[in-house]
């Protein structure tokens, strides 16, 4: 064996050696591969030859493939099965590695090479790929601090560095307070109203948490749900209730205001630095959007519409609830144990009912089928391979012609080790630069855990959820371009959730339900009358969805567009932006600031959470193409889809990757007629 368990390997598709990485490995596996990519760097920065887009742009995109593999491996592992020690590599790890990548940026050498190059490329005779490829490299040194004095750059350096402290801190805040949390219910009446998935996968929490004989709900979001929805204990609702919101609040070591605050302010000194006014300009200005007027008008457009018909909901529910004597106005924590009972009337099913039908395996094969019908896509399980948890299951990915297109691994339920929420991620992105590189694609999800022998039974929006990742997964395993820095999901990050929002909308076709959606007991398919209740009820409680979503976009957005915040209240400047807009009482950000991991553990979002919501006008155009066919499967519009979107990476501007795909720019009126609120 390799002194370097990071190498690349014979395993089959090439998978990382699991079995034999220990965490005793990362230390001395990172100094390794840090040290080859600087000298890779540095032989790019001192050659003495004129810059070619071969010996500059290519070459540095070759560089750093050791890196990459621990990277990928690392921070994989770190979200989907960390314990302390792991933990504690991490936090020494975010900012050496984020001050290597910045060394880079900031190279003056190196940036003077692509600097040159630039400035000539009209004249290079590149091909359209590769002329991509120089100017988004050139954007992304200019916007890392390439041009600023030294001085500036230490500056931009130490910004960094602390940032990726502070949201390594941050997000293992969250993860502690998710792992230590446990509502026992210690008897039948503590149990009230819940179904018997949820009964079951709390008797196996309570098993593994040491209330063996009771039950146990975390944290999951599919627990928290589910628990919310039916649980007739109002008490109990809100005691979880609390607990969920106050996830990064709570006083004590893992309590994150500080932090927050700290990050919002190095974000703006960051974003003057380099010449904007605010971290929101700064952010937006390499997206689709481009400015905040634009996120701010289109939040604005949306924003109305959904609270009026959120308060037509509350008036509803609140109707609900008297008629059952209640003697309380509707709280936060009761909003979906009424809105249950209404859809339950209104459209005459509800979850329980809904849930046997929606069996994970099966909800896999949907996905999957679907992947075929579009795009010709085979995917064949494999078993024996040693991955990294025994949950993780992976598949052969294979086209219409047998070609193997890329190895899914697909890591659904929760656990203690694993961060909250579902992501797609990477242990290897394709690529054609050093040969027909394939990727590996993990989808990462947080379902509750059935007893053994029994089938993993999701709610509508797990269901979605699973969909929603898929998505990201096609357009990762998809991917097919040259060079790395725009392969797969390496788009404008307002256009990313486009390809995994679109793919949402084939899980409701009754040409997808009337064929996967069988029940966990029966084997029998869902009634076609069932099909349509279900369809119908799809604008069922949309106004409450779309503000909880809006508000957090709106939150994050007023965050960074602060200037010289300086030592700021978070908490009570998300209060503030709630009164500012009017926002129902009954309702809360679906994600409050102080576990609002999407902006502050890391910035990927941050002041870009608006992106889903700009996505879904893309994604709601687009799925309106389909249905304009009167197919949607039309063999035609897959295979634009697929050209366009889902193996194009980054190889063109968003918009123009859109308009090659649609014919022209989306209108909003899909997105509003999607939820109901035309």
């Amino acid at each position: 064996m390799s002194a370097d368990p990071f190498r690349e390997t014979d395993l089959p598709f090439g998978i990382p050696d699991f079995a034999n990485i220990k965490t005793d490995d990362y230390r001395p596996g990172f100094a390794r591969a840090l040290t080859e990519h600087r000298g890779e760097i540095d032989a790019i920065a001192s050659n003495a030859g004129d810059p070619t887009f071969d010996n500059t742009i290519a070459t540095l995109e070759s560089s750093g493939a050791a890196l990459r593999r621990i990277e990928a491996v690392f921070w994989n592992l770190v979200g989907t099965d960390a314990d302390e020690a792991l933990q504690a590599i991490e936090r020494e790890m975010a900012p050496i590695t984020a001050r290597h990548y910045l060394e880079i940026t900031t190279n003056t050498a190196l940036f003077a090479r692509i600097d040159r190059l630039f400035e000539t490329r009209a004249s290079l005779g590149l091909d359209p790929e590769e002329l991509r490829v120089l100017e988004r490299t050139h954007k992304n040194f200019v916007r890392a601090g390439a041009k600023l004095s030294s001085a500036g750059q230490k500056r931009l350096t130490e910004i960094i560095e602390r940032l990726a402290v502070l949201s390594t801190l941050f997000s293992q805040n969250v993860l502690a307070d998710v792992a230590e949390y446990k509502l026992v219910l210690e008897d039948e009446d503590d149990l009230a109203g819940l179904p018997e998935s949820l009964r079951a996968s709390a008797a196996r929490n309570a098993q593994e948490k040491g209330h063996p004989g009771k039950h146990v709900v975390t944290l999951a979001r599919s627990d928290y749900e589910t628990f919310m929805q039916f649980s007739t204990r109002r008490d109990l609702r809100e005691a979880l209730f609390r607990a969920w919101t106050m996830r990064g609040e709570s006083g004590g070591a893992t309590d994150n205001r500080v932090i927050m605050s700290e990050i919002i302010a190095l974000r703006d000194d960051r974003a003057k630095l380099l010449g904007y006014a605010t971290f929101a300009d700064y952010k937006l200005d390499d997206t689709m959007a481009k400015t905040p007027a634009h996120v701010r008008g289109l939040l604005d457009d949306v924003w109305q519409p959904a609270r009026a018909r959120a308060n037509d909901e509350r008036a509803t529910l609140q109707t609900k609830a008297n008629e059952e004597g209640a003697n309380f106005d509707i709280a936060a924590h009761d909003w979906r144990f009424y809105s249950e009972k209404v859809r339950k009337e209104t459209h005459n099913f509800d979850e329980a009912e809904l849930k046997p039908y929606l069996q994970l395996d099966k909800i896999i094969a949907a996905a999957f089928y679907t992947a075929t019908q579009l795009f010709g896509l085979q995917f064949n399980e494999v078993h024996g391979l040693a991955l990294y948890h025994p949950d993780v299951r992976a598949f052969d990915v294979r086209d219409r012609d047998g070609k193997h297109v890329a190895l899914f691994l697909g890591d659904y339920f929760a656990r203690a080790s694993k961060r909250g929420g579902a992501w797609m991620s990477g242990f290897r992105t394709q690529q054609k630069l050093e040969g027909d590189i394939r990727p590996i694609i993990v989808n990462v999800m947080n379902f509750a855990k059935p007893p053994e022998g029994r089938p993993a039974l999701l709610s509508l929006d797990d269901a979605r959820t699973l969909f929603h990742e898929f998505g990201h997964a096609l357009h990762g395993m998809l991917s097919d371009v040259t060079y790395p820095l725009i392969s797969g999901t390496s788009v404008a990050g307002d256009f990313v959730e486009l390809p995994s929002q679109l793919y949402e909308h084939w899980l409701l076709r009754p040409e997808i339900l009337g064929k996967f959606a069988l029940h966990a007991e029966s084997g029998e398919p869902m009634p076609a009358a069932f099909i349509e209740r279900v369809l119908a009820s799809c604008h069922f409680n949309q106004g409450f969805a779309t503000v909880e979503y809006c508000a957090s976009a709106m939150v994050d957005l007023d965050l960074h567009l602060q200037s010289k915040p300086g030592p700021l209240d978070v908490v009570g400047f998300e209060r503030a932006t709630l009164a500012r807009i009017d926002m129902p009482e009954a309702i809360t950000m679906r994600h409050r600031t102080p576990h609002f991991s999407h902006i502050f553990a890391g910035d990927g979002y941050a002041a870009g959470y608006y992106s889903y919501l700009w996505s879904e006008v893309l994604d709601a155009d687009a799925f309106a193409a389909f249905e304009e066919t009167g197919n949607v499967f039309d063999p035609e519009l897959a295979r634009r889809l697929y050209t366009h979107i889902y193996s194009a990476g980054g190889r063109q501007d968003a918009a123009d990757a859109y308009i090659a795909f649609r014919g022209r720019m989306p209108t909003i009126e899909p997105l509003l007629t999607k939820r109901g609120l035309a």
